[in-house]
Parts: C-alpha cells; sequence; structure tokens
C-alpha cells in the first residue's frame, strides 16, 4: 500500500516565478543549455502536461535533491531521490530509520508548486550495485513493454517509470483504460516484484482536446 502522503495547497504565483528564476539562472552560461530546451520542446509535443508543468517538475527534481545533498542528517543516512510528474512528487530509495524518510518527505512538500507527496522510501540498508543495475534493466524492459500497448491516441511517452528495488512505480496523466494496460503489461515482466500506480486519471473525451493543444504549442 503507498504511505500517506503530504498535501499542501498551491503557492502564488510570485513564488512559482521564482522557482523557475532560480534554475534560469543556473542555468546561464551552461553549454547544454541549447540542446536541453530542444529536447524540453520536443518532449512536450508528446506529453499531456502543458509546457509549464513540464518545466516545473524539473525544477521540484532540481531543487529537491539540492535540498538532500546540503542536508548531511538525510544524505548521510539514506539513498533517496523524488521524481516529480504534474506537480506530484514521488520519493523511492532507502532511509535507516523511518523519521529519516518522513523528514525528508516533509521537506520536498515545501517545495514550491508541489501539490502532493507520495513517500515510497523503504526502511533498511541501501540496495546494491548489482540491484541498481537490475533496476536500470528493469527500468528498460518496462517502457519497451509499453510500447506495444493498442490504444487509439495512447503515447508510451506519457508513462513515467521508476524503478526500485524490484518495484516499479508508473507516473502520468492517463485514461484508467490505459492506466490498467499499462500496469498489466509491466507485470508481466520477469524480476518485477510489484507495480505501483501513482496515475492521475484523465476523462478519454478530453484526451484529444489536450493533446491538440500540446502539439500546437510546441
Amino acid at each position: 500500500m503507498i504511505r500517506p502522503v503530504w498535501i499542501r495547497p498551491d503557492l502564488s504565483t510570485v513564488a512559482a516565478l521564482m522557482a523557475v528564476s532560480i534554475l534560469a539562472n543556473l542555468l546561464q552560461g551552461c553549454g547544454p543549455t541549447l540542446v536541453a530546451g530542444t529536447t524540453y520542446g520536443a518532449a512536450v509535443v508528446y506529453d499531456r502536461r502543458d509546457e509549464r508543468t513540464v518545466f516545473d517538475d524539473e525544477v521540484i527534481e532540481f531543487r529537491a535533491r539540492d535540498a538532500y545533498l546540503k542536508n548531511p542528517d538525510l544524505s548521510e543516512h539514506s539513498q533517496l531521490k523524488v521524481t516529480s510528474y504534474s506537480h506530484v512528487a514521488l520519493i523511492t530509495g532507502q532511509a535507516d530509520t523511518e523519521q529519516i524518510a518522513d523528514r525528508f518527505a516533509h521537506v520536498v512538500s515545501q517545495l514550491p508548486k508541489v501539490k502532493r507527496v507520495y513517500n515510497e522510501a523503504e526502511i533498511g540498508p541501501k540496495v546494491s550495485l548489482k540491484q541498481l543495475t537490475t533496476d536500470t534493466y528493469l527500468t528498460s524492459r518496462a517502457k519497451l513493454a509499453i510500447q506495444s500497448i493498442d490504444l487509439p491516441k495512447f503515447d508510451a511517452l506519457r508513462v513515467k517509470v521508476v524503478t526500485e528495488n524490484g518495484v516499479i512505480y508508473l507516473m502520468g496523466l492517463v485514461t484508467r483504460e490505459e492506466g490498467q494496460a499499462t500496469a498489466e503489461k509491466v507485470r508481466r515482466i520477469p524480476g518485477v516484484t510489484r507495480v505501483v500506480k501513482i496515475f492521475e486519471y484523465v476523462e478519454p473525451q478530453i484526451t484529444g482536446l489536450v493533446q491538440a493543444r500540446q502539439t500546437k504549442a510546441g
């Protein structure tokens, strides 16, 4: 079962703009900026999130990683990471104690634009390098399997796959039919111990309009 979540209301537009400004300033002067911008623009075409939300999610992940590394009490006693999708943050990894995992969840919940935090941190020792390699392999297998789903207007690129210690977490804006089909495909992959759906469901009749807006904006 998914652990209890932290929920907070939307922050003001001013706070959101400050977050974007911080990341933009950090990127200034970096060679890969144009390349990253091109990749970002291309990704949005296939996404049901609008461009601002895609960028917000990048900011959330950056700020969460920065806060984690700057806090020795967290980074020395855990191996945690954050994945954000549509302002929903997923915490995965391992922590020495539940208190450490909950403390990091609270830190993430206070970041600008974060609406909800799913704290899926495992309590126990860090996973081995071998398991990390296996998780990377399972992520690749899952993404490949999802591409074979045959549903109208379904695009595998709209599903975010996160693997941690054999458990696969699925994120994205999908219809219930798409979400169910995706989970069933991933469950059949050898080595997957569990599949957790952290989808935000959308109505089938509006997905075409959403995609049309994304394509036009891109």
